[in-house]
């Protein structure tokens, strides 16, 4: 019986192979969804790109500097107009790279410069310069490097007969002569602090009497600072490392002496051929 149904089945002609896959029925609302997300996805590709350009620029604070640069602008153009403002600034910022300049000729880290409305701009620095020698050079750039800038001003605006331009110039003499002032934290005070410590003491006094005369708010955020400054560094005069760092050579503190006071005085005398009356 068994071998009969095996011939039986032995002669039964055999299906082909299939194929074809079975039908699926089709997911119409799936298709659609991808579709609608694609834009997203590739959106979100684009500025997954944007962020990391975004963070290269900012670690090297482009951003920092330009966007404080306008954010200055802004405040100074409120009081005296933007093409005003914009010269100031423009005239801060080669000041600040002064700073820049020398610090980084000597290896120590410094920042690009930071812009505050009304207070000027700062540098960062990681690390003080070895010696007041060194932060004295560091403190001149600036004011140096800045009157240079002014000059330019000083000699369009007697070309052109433009009151705005020998205005900007006067204001660039007269900024950095403001911080030839010794007093920290102005230029000047780290300038004398290769000279002697108690020119510290005079330069507090002169801008107390600036303040008193001019009743100016920035002078009196600079006279608590230097009268903060001036007291840390008087307690630590007796530090040995405190001292071995105010320790100059002679003819340091000669250069120093000449710089400074030949500064001074060309600035003033370039404020005198720059002055004129407020037209704009």
């Amino acid at each position: 019986m068994s071998q009969l149904l095996d011939e039986r089945q032995q002669e039964r002609p055999s299906e082909p192979a299939r194929e074809y896959e079975p039908i699926q029925p089709e997911r119409r609302w799936r298709d659609l969804g991808r579709r609608a997300l694609a834009p997203l996805a590739a959106l979100a590709a684009l500025l997954a790109k944007f962020k990391a350009l975004a963070l290269a620029l900012f670690k090297l604070k482009i951003f920092a500097t330009s966007g404080s640069m306008l954010v200055s602008v802004a405040a100074y153009a409120w009081l005296w107009g933007w093409k005003f403002a914009v010269g100031f600034v423009a005239l801060l910022f080669v000041h600040e790279l002064g700073h820049v300049l020398e610090l980084r000729r000597q290896g120590v880290p410094a920042s690009a410069p930071l812009f505050i409305p009304f207070l000027g701009a700062v540098v960062g620095m990681k690390q003080m310069p070895a010696n007041a020698w060194r932060e004295a050079r560091v403190a001149l750039a600036g004011p140096i490097l800045g009157s240079i800038a002014a000059i330019p001003f000083w000699i369009a605006g007697a070309a052109l007969d433009s009151s705005l331009l020998t205005a900007l110039a006067f204001t660039g003499f007269f900024l950095n002569l403001f911080n030839l002032v010794p007093v920290v934290p102005l230029d000047g005070g780290r300038a004398v602090a290769a000279l002697s410590p108690l020119l510290w003491a005079v330069g507090l006094a002169m801008l107390v009497a600036l303040v008193l005369v001019w009743h100016n708010p920035i002078g009196l955020v600079i006279l608590l600072l230097g009268g903060f400054e001036l007291w840390r560094r008087w307690r630590e005069r007796k530090d040995p490392d405190k001292a071995a760092y105010y320790r100059v050579l002679p003819w340091q503190r000669a250069a120093v002496a000449v710089t400074y006071v030949g500064l001074a005085a060309a600035l003033l005398v370039a404020m005198t051929e720059t002055h004129v009356p407020r037209t704009f």
